[in-house]
């Protein structure tokens, strides 16, 4: 129990820190529909992958394809960001498990910036069925199959779904969106998709 209040209090500041940065465009980023947030079940195939870090996560339906940089704990215990300055950085939450390994492995991007959109300006458009490819180290991809996409306050920021135990590989993505508060300079919510692993490609033979 400890563990899992401690993790709430680290997942409440992920929400408050992993933020839009300013951009001021009509009507911001797309936010998802409340009906895509309803879970849809996907068959989970693919094995069960032994640990290896991620260094590449592609969404071919919003046109993403981006590095990943590791992220641990700032100083006061909350979750890292990536750098403010590289927009089209994601990182992924070294803390937790790797994309493919069994559980729920995080993935944080910024939505955008005074200078424009960042990695993660259009993950509010993905929806149920949607794919998402993680490249790992060793060669392998984890492919994944987004079961939802929701919008929530980041002050009721779900820590159990997104950072809890699950008994197949799945993988979380994390942003801002929402309305955008002026005074805080910051988004008031949080889109967040879950998905699950739906296949394994091997290396490409030489």
């Amino acid at each position: 129990m400890r563990g899992l209040l401690t993790l709430a209090a680290v997942l409440v500041a992920a929400g408050l820190v992993v933020v839009g940065l300013g951009l001021r465009g009509a009507g911001g980023p797309p936010q998802p529909p409340a009906w895509a947030a309803v879970p849809r079940a996907v068959e989970h195939r693919g094995p069960v992958l032994d640990r290896s870090a991620p260094v590449q996560v592609a969404v071919p339906s919003i046109g993403v394809r981006a590095p990943l940089s590791r992220l641990g704990l700032a100083g006061d215990g909350s979750v890292q960001v990536p750098p403010a300055d590289r927009l089209n950085l994601a990182g992924w939450y070294d803390r937790g498990p790797a994309p493919g390994e069994r559980g729920a492995a995080v993935i944080l991007g910024h939505v955008d910036s005074a200078k424009g959109a960042a990695v993660f300006y259009e993950l509010g458009r993905l929806r149920p069925g949607h794919r998402i490819e993680v490249t790992r180290q060793d060669g392998r991809t984890a492919v994944f199959t987004v079961e939802s996409v929701e919008r929530v306050a980041k002050d009721r920021f779900p820590t159990g779904r997104v950072y809890g135990p699950l008994d197949h590989p799945g993988l979380r993505l994390v942003t801002c969106g929402g309305s955008f508060d002026e005074g805080e300079r910051s988004y008031r919510d949080n889109v967040i998709v879950y998905a699950a692993q739906t296949a394994v490609r091997q290396p490409a033979s030489r």
